[in-house]
């Protein structure tokens, strides 16, 4: 089903009403705190436990349960598709709860079906990869109806939550009619698309071009500002930031900036110490041009004009006060960072550091998504590949100290990451085969 015009539009007045009170309050979704604030300390939850089911180990009194996987029927006479990634949770009206979710599919792969609508064909037919959503019930996790939302996309990885109640899904795919592995393909990728919470069905699928072609991977937004941040999942990305013409209205266009450390032109670390840990740099932006980049040349550009290098920027999460990068292969040993930018919103200079590298696989290997927990603890999900794939969930204390939360079986990576809106449940992705789990437990008790 497509949303309506008429529901667009009362979509979009909702948002700007919405964002009005937002700003004016202050106010931002729960569970979103920032770490430095404090929180529990220690090392874990205890001890990982043996899944009996061999997919999932957990502390003691952790559980979960798959609410949703490949094959499974959908509403709308397609299946789950496969290949599950970023994820987004989002109160409904009437006291559902809706999971957002991103299907990281290429024109090559099983779409689950048909597809009715979407943005982009391969010899013809729409691209497999976009969203579903899934319609839960509060109170028993019970997928009461799931859907896809978006279709015609290619290699939705991540993405983000808005205020105004709608998931950003990125494309990680600058390709298009004539560039590598574009033969097929009818129209550019490597956009983000907006598919709002409530959509009964598959939205229109409008390419925010103002926010550039680059290989995409997550966003979020400052609900005070209204501007969002981007990362690129490359060796030699860069860190992005959207200025909209309208805030909560992205379709109106912006500008797009990318960020600038003076004097750390690579927060890599790959060849040397030099971005310090827990030491903040000031931050500036530079406008970019021709940020629609048919040539995938943005990052190149905006490096050269001064932006700082980050390796394989993925996870993104806004908090209250600041917001967390995922840098997977950053630092000395390229295992990965974790950078926490402060955003100056007008009142002083933004400011970054360098809030945590991993020195061992066993502390933490190619974190990717990201969230925060209720406790002010971030939880990161581990996107490595090797022969034996080892994946886990891990916890990050506000002190910077890092412990294994739950160890996936499957030979897969973990991926999308988010709380329910009373925080009592994290949602997370099995990439492929897809499955979708809802864990609870005792999230107070840290010791």
């Amino acid at each position: 089903m497509t949303l309506a015009v008429t529901d667009r539009r009362r979509f979009l007045a909702a948002t700007s009403t919405a964002f009005a009170a937002l700003l004016a309050s202050g106010a931002m979704l729960r569970g979103s705190g920032a770490l430095a604030g404090g929180g529990a300390s220690g090392l874990s939850y205890g001890p990982l436990l043996p899944d009996p089911a061999g997919l999932l180990d957990l502390p003691q009194g952790f559980s979960y349960r798959v609410i949703s996987r490949l094959g499974d029927a959908m509403d709308d006479g397609g299946t789950v598709p496969d290949h599950a990634d970023g994820m987004g949770c989002f109160a409904l009206p009437g006291g559902e709860i809706a999971l957002v979710r991103n299907h990281e599919l290429t024109q090559r792969h099983d779409a689950g079906g048909p597809i009715a609508r979407g943005f982009g064909t391969h010899n013809g037919q729409f691209v497999a990869g976009g969203t579903t959503t899934l319609v839960l019930d509060p109170a028993t996790l019970a997928v009461k109806r799931q859907f896809r939302t978006l279709g015609g996309t290619i290699r939705n990885c991540s993405g983000g939550v808005t205020p105004w109640g709608s998931w950003l899904t990125c494309e990680e795919a600058p390709t298009g009619p004539g560039q590598k592995y574009g033969d097929g393909l009818a129209r550019n990728h490597g956009w983000v698309f907006e598919v709002p919470a409530q959509a009964i069905g598959l939205v229109d699928p409008v390419p925010l071009t103002a926010m550039g072609r680059f290989n995409h991977e997550a966003a979020c937004v400052d609900p005070i500002t209204g501007m969002v941040y981007l990362t690129e999942d490359r060796d030699d990305g860069v860190f992005y930031r959207f200025i909209p013409a309208v805030p909560g209205d992205l379709a109106k266009g912006g500008r797009l900036q990318a960020m600038v450390i003076d004097g750390l032109p690579d927060t890599r670390n790959w060849q040397s110490t030099a971005m310090a840990r827990r030491q903040f740099y000031p931050v500036r932006w530079i406008d970019l041009d021709e940020v629609e980049a048919p040539k995938d040349d943005l990052r190149l550009r905006a490096a050269a004009a001064g932006a700082a290098l980050i390796a394989r920027g993925e996870g993104l999460h806004m908090g209250t006060d600041d917001l967390y990068i995922c840098a997977t292969s950053g630092g000395a040993k390229q295992l990965g960072q974790i950078l926490r930018l402060v955003p100056g919103r007008g009142s002083g200079p933004c400011r970054v550091e360098l809030f945590f590298e991993s020195d061992s696989p066993e502390q933490f290997n190619f974190g990717d998504n990201l969230t925060v927990a209720p406790n002010g603890h971030l939880v990161v999900c581990e996107d490595q590949y090797t022969d034996e794939v080892n994946n886990y969930l891990r916890g990050i204390t506000p002190a910077g100290t890092a412990y294994p939360l739950a160890r996936l079986h499957a030979q897969t990576e973990l991926a999308g990451a988010c709380f329910s809106p009373d925080g009592q449940t994290l949602f997370v992705n099995a990439y492929s085969p897809t499955r979708t789990l809802a864990i609870t437990g005792p999230w107070d008790r840290f010791a």
